[in-house]
C-alpha cells in the first residue's frame, strides 16, 4: 500500500523514501533559502573562482564557455550574517559509519575557519553521516581541538555525539543549523557578560 508521505508498507516493514534524492548540500539550500524569505538570516553558498579562458559566441546572443580553470582553491562551503555574527562553514557528508575522515576537508579550509574564528566570526563544521542519516554540527574550535590532540586521520563519530550537535531534520526549515547556532550565541553572550 502506498501513503502520502512516501512510506510504504511492505510484510511488516516501514521503508521511509522520504529523503530519496536529497543530499546535504541541497538540504542547506533550502534551509538557507528558508532563513532569507523569513528574513532570519542571509547565508549563502560561496560561488567557486574561475577564470573563464574560451568561450564559444553563438549567433542567437548565448555563449557556452569552453575553458576555464579555478583561479584559487576554495575557501569553504556557505557564508552570511546572523544576528549581525559573520557565519562561516563548510559542509560534508561520508558513508562512513564509524568516522568522518579529515583528508575530506584540506587544511586551507582549516586555515580559513581559523581567521574567522580568530576575528570573532562563527565557523563550524556539517557533516552528514548519510548510511546514519544522522547530520551533525561541529564548532571551529572543536575540529582544531581535536586535529591539534589527537593524531587519528578520521574523527570518530563519538566526538560528533560528545562535543557537536545533531541537528533534526524537518520540514521546514529543512534543515535547522541556526538552532545549534543559538546555543553557541547564547554562551559567546554569557562569556562577554562575564568579562
Amino acid at each position: 500500500m502506498n501513503y502520502p508521505t512516501g512510506i510504504k508498507r511492505n510484510n511488516n516493514q516501514i521503508i521511509n523514501y522520504s529523503h530519496r534524492g536529497m543530499n546535504l548540500e541541497d538540504d542547506i539550500n533550502q534551509t538557507n533559502t528558508y532563513y532569507r524569505e523569513k528574513n532570519i538570516a542571509y547565508i549563502y553558498k560561496k560561488p567557486t573562482p574561475i577564470k573563464v579562458t574560451k568561450v564559444d559566441f553563438k549567433k542567437n546572443r548565448t555563449s557556452i564557455i569552453k575553458e576555464a580553470f579555478y583561479m584559487e582553491p576554495s575557501t569553504t562551503d556557505y557564508n552570511g550574517i546572523y544576528k549581525g555574527y559573520y557565519i562561516d562553514f563548510e559542509a560534508k557528508e561520508t558513508k562512513n559509519k564509524s568516522s568522518f575522515p579529515l583528508a575530506n576537508i584540506h587544511k586551507h579550509q582549516i586555515k580559513h575557519l581559523e581567521n574567522i574564528t580568530n576575528h570573532g566570526g562563527i565557523g563550524f563544521l556539517i557533516v552528514r553521516f548519510s548510511t546514519l542519516n544522522k547530520t551533525y554540527l561541529l564548532k571551529a574550535k572543536d575540529l582544531f581541538s581535536f586535529i591539534k590532540n589527537d593524531k587519528r586521520k578520521s574523527i570518530p563519530i563519538r566526538i560528533f555525539e560528545s562535543k557537536g550537535k545533531l541537528i533534526k531534520e524537518n520540514y521546514n526549515p529543512r534543515l535547522d543549523y541556526l538552532k545549534v547556532v543559538n546555543e553557541f550565541l547564547e554562551v559567546k553572550q554569557n562569556d562577554k557578560k562575564e568579562k
